[in-house]
């Protein structure tokens, strides 16, 4: 899709998008941001559609279009596994879980994952702690994000030096797109981009396959891909290297707080309920459609069709430089989309632990002026470190968004516990306190040692890193809860 009648268009249905996303965020304030409430968690009075919509758009990412395809196209079904234990681990969460966290939310308020957390052991000095986790070991997420976008820039003008361009497209989109009217703008404009987002995959899978069913049909792609392996568990998916990966994903639901937030906005029982079906339904729809296009893709390459990928990132673009000028664009118009809206989840998240639960206990006179103002002045440094390390391209999309969840795995043995028992949660908040810091700072200095490798390089005993933080953090909470509770901190 490098010639200039087709970057031109690319950039016309991507404008079209913008404008109407736009308008979306705009018309997002008639809704009324008067309070940090509003700001954050839309009220607690988003309905089932935009519920649903802003849960998937968020959950499903640059991560998917992106880096899914071209995990699959690398090493094979083991990353149709890999996804689908995160998706299993959701569901999971979310029926055994979901309709607690949601009363308690309406009961008690909440507005930020961390001041939940804070709340149910008793401490605000928890909070401080598990909003400065989510501060730094999300910005490799959302780099995640803002790679995706840059990666599909320079696939469509063809030339690697536009990647810088993508870059600051992503960063403006986002800091824009959220600024307007908080998580309103982003939950409306979540429910374009998730119709987008399935759509445009859907239309990406119905050409891949009409390519594959013209040439070597899939009796021939499946004997290919047979021939190499990967119909199964390729010689990447060792044990330590499924487990590095598919650890920190099971437990996603529960420790990524732009998610955990999402639980406190539906307005009602039945809006929750319907949130988790729809969700359901559309990202078994989306795993499906975005693997089968990387197994495809990769048995054209085995064929002789398509020239040999190296770069895993870089299948969806090289597919859209083949694919018919109109759908590339609806294509890459929807990574942005995918992107834009779960970078800005996150800053959103990040930022309302940030205010609630570093600034507004520390603030002689904290107003909810000032709290939205200062929301927006993180989410727009969160983007510029995002972007900064975008550029550095130190790791594959999938690798950077797994390495945030890897980090946040910490906090999931005592947000479990606080969920499954509140009671027994309730003022033991060291021990809390104490499980969290020792996983985080175990999977922060594996992630320092060997960076991105951290998270299936075999250490002790021959398992990951995300294996001894999920062990460790565990067992110091499992340790040090018979000790006796102390009051509010």
């Amino acid at each position: 899709m490098a010639d200039g009648m087709a970057v031109s268009l690319g950039l016309a249905v991507l404008a079209l998008y913008m404008l109407v996303g736009t308008l979306l965020a705009v018309a997002a304030r008639r809704a009324g941001v008067r309070s940090s409430q509003d700001y954050y968690v839309a009220g607690y009075r988003l309905g089932t559609f935009l519920a649903a919509m802003t849960y998937a758009a968020t959950t499903y990412s640059a991560f998917m279009i992106v880096g899914l395809v071209g995990f699959a196209y690398s090493t094979g079904t083991g990353a149709l596994g890999f996804e689908l234990v995160y998706f299993v681990g959701t569901m999971l969460l979310l029926s055994l879980f979901a309709p607690r966290v949601w009363a308690l939310a309406r009961e008690r308020r909440w507005i930020s994952p961390a001041e939940m957390l804070g709340d149910l052991y008793g401490s605000k000095k928890l909070a401080a702690a598990v909003a400065v986790v989510y501060l730094y070991a999300l910005v490799p997420y959302m780099s995640a994000q803002v790679k995706g976008i840059a990666e599909a820039v320079a696939g469509l003008a063809g030339s690697d030096a536009a990647y810088l361009y993508g870059v600051a497209l992503g960063a403006a989109v986002m800091i824009a797109w959220t600024l307007v009217a908080g998580v309103w703008s982003v939950a409306v404009t979540d429910a374009l981009q998730g119709l987008w987002m399935i759509a445009s995959a859907s239309l990406l899978l119905a050409w891949l396959a009409g390519w594959v069913a013209g040439s070597i049909g899939f009796d021939g792609a499946t004997r290919l891909l047979g021939e190499k392996g990967l119909l199964g568990l390729t010689e990447f998916w060792q044990p330590s290297v499924f487990l590095g990966f598919t650890l920190p994903w099971m437990f996603f639901a529960a420790t990524n707080p732009q998610a955990v937030q999402r639980l406190f906005m539906p307005r009602s029982p039945k809006a929750l309920r319907g949130m988790v079906v729809w969700f359901a339904v559309f990202g078994l729809a989306y795993t499906v459609a975005v693997t089968l296009t990387g197994l495809l893709a990769r048995s054209l390459s085995e064929a002789g069709l398509l020239a040999p990928i190296e770069r895993r990132d870089a299948v969806t673009p090289t597919l859209l430089a083949h694919a018919p000028p109109l759908l590339s664009a609806i294509v890459f118009t929807s990574i942005v989309a995918a992107a834009v809206s779960t970078a800005d989840s996150i800053a959103l998240s990040v930022a309302s632990s940030v205010v609630r639960d570093l600034y507004a206990p520390r603030a002689r006179r904290p107003s909810e002026r000032a709290e939205i103002l200062l929301g927006a002045a993180v989410v727009a440094v969160l983007i510029a470190a995002a972007s900064a390390l975008a550029l550095a391209r130190i790791g594959f999309i999938v690798a950077l968004s797994v390495l945030s969840s890897a980090i946040l795995l910490s906090t999931a043995p005592a947000t479990i516990l606080a969920w499954a028992k509140p009671e027994l949660a309730r003022g033991r908040w060291q021990a809390a306190l104490a499980s969290m810091a020792s996983g985080a700072a175990l999977a922060t200095a594996a992630a320092i040692a060997y960076g991105v490798k951290a998270l299936a390089k075999p250490l002790l005993l021959g398992l990951p890193a995300p294996f001894w933080t999920l062990a460790v953090s565990t067992a110091v909470l499992l340790a040090l809860l018979p000790l006796r509770k102390e009051t509010q901190h």
